[in-house]
């Protein structure tokens, strides 16, 4: 007589996910973190929140962006929904994307050869229960001190005119960051050690999110 065939582990479906967000390297990093996000624009009015404590204001734009994608009918059954916002603090102040070169020159001219905190906000729904979870993330950035002619360069890429604190560590901004205190990956733009948690607390598994 031989022995029945042990089943293995059950295989359970991949939980949907939806973005609400059009930030190329929030999408590339749940990617490699094994997402397959669904991404959905919120586009709403970010002014409406001007004025907050810069931790304060990151939550709250992740919130409202959050609440506007998961309030629309045409997301995926049973979906969670992230919203990310993310601000750079630097004496005391917010700033979020500088949106012209100008800005993006006065920025980096005050940041060189300073630290910051950058902090984002992190607003998870989930579309089956209802419930929510959010949190916001700050990692310290210690910035290198490029000269006049390295700023200028840097900004004609355009690249630091569309990303808050007008830096990137993942792209041509890297060479400009000397260090970081905390998570890499919020740096970028998501943390996924605090979404990982936000996940658990609404019951499920990252894992779970794993796209099969």
């Amino acid at each position: 007589m031989t022995d029945a065939p042990t089943s293995g582990p059950t295989r359970r479906r991949t939980l949907p996910f939806v973005l609400a967000s059009a930030s190329p390297a929030r999408l590339a990093t749940l990617r490699s973190a094994g997402l397959d996000p669904h991404v959905v624009v919120s586009g709403v009015d970010e002014s409406v929140l001007d004025g907050l404590p810069p931790a304060e204001l990151a939550l709250g734009l992740a919130g409202l962006k959050c609440r506007a994608v998961a309030a629309r009918d045409d997301l995926p059954t049973g979906a969670l929904v992230l919203g990310c916002d993310s601000v750079l603090e630097l004496d005391g102040e917010a700033l979020g994307k500088p949106g012209t070169a100008e800005v993006a020159t006065e920025r980096w001219r005050a940041m060189r050869g300073r630290s910051g905190v950058l902090h984002t906000g992190h607003h998870l729904v989930d579309l089956a229960s209802g419930r929510h979870e959010e949190a916001t993330a700050s990692t310290v950035v210690h910035f290198a001190s490029p000269d006049d002619d390295e700023v200028a360069a840097y900004v004609a890429t355009g690249e630091p005119l569309h990303v808050a604190g007008a830096f990137t560590v993942d792209s041509l901004g890297g060479a400009f960051v000397r260090g970081i205190e905390g998570d890499h990956h919020n740096v970028v733009g998501v943390s996924l050690p605090l979404l990982r948690e936000l996940v658990g607390a609404l019951g499920h598994r990252w894992t779970d999110l794993w796209a099969r």
